[in-house]
């Protein structure tokens, strides 16, 4: 049985580290027979949360913006994948803005028992970037029934194309705990 894979990209460069691990991502999902979906959160217009907790009392961000649009594609999908650029050792803003206006949209069902794989890529080695995936495994502590499939990590990586060498490549298609089992 095929699944349907979100993939969250939120590098600002199109085509920058992150972002071409998640197109690689996409390739293997898809040639494991299930479906991809990438969206750029560059690309959307997403408002920080306010901690007004209006959502608390009617069971939605009261913010009219593109948020609704991703937390639908999240319920929808199996797999989530979030990728992100690691700036001063954790998540960039645009990653961290789409998580904390999550909580709007945890007061309706359909963000539980999700499984996640985590892309991150920095100039730095992969030791360093354990602080990032901590941040964002902490966001998954807070859904209901999320499992982490797998971690890939971009190190090493800083310009733009500096990936296309990298062993993170071949891992965004073949590494068994991120891509999508049938």
């Amino acid at each position: 049985m095929s699944k349907s894979v979100l993939i969250i990209s939120a590098s600002p460069r199109q085509g920058g580290n992150s972002d071409t691990l998640c197109d690689q991502f996409a390739k293997g999902a898809k040639e494991a027979g299930n479906e991809a979906e990438k969206l750029r959160l560059s690309d959307l217009h997403i408002e920080y949360c306010s901690a007004c907790y209006a959502c608390k009392k009617i069971g939605h961000c009261v913010k009219q913006d593109d948020m609704e649009y991703v937390l639908d594609k999240m319920r929808a999908a199996n797999v989530i994948v979030l990728a992100t650029p690691v700036y001063f050792y954790t998540m960039n803003a645009q990653l961290k803005t789409m998580i904390d206006r999550t909580l709007g949209g945890a007061q309706k069902p359909g963000l539980e028992n999700k499984e996640f794989c985590l892309i991150a890529t920095a100039a730095d080695g992969r030791k360093a970037m354990e602080r990032t995936i901590d941040g964002i495994r902490g966001y998954l502590e807070c859904l209901p029934g999320s499992k982490e499939r797998g971690v890939i990590y971009g190190a090493g990586a800083w310009q733009i194309g500096d990936i296309l060498e990298n062993p993170a490549m071949q891992e965004g298609v073949s590494q068994s705990l991120c891509k999508p089992s049938n």
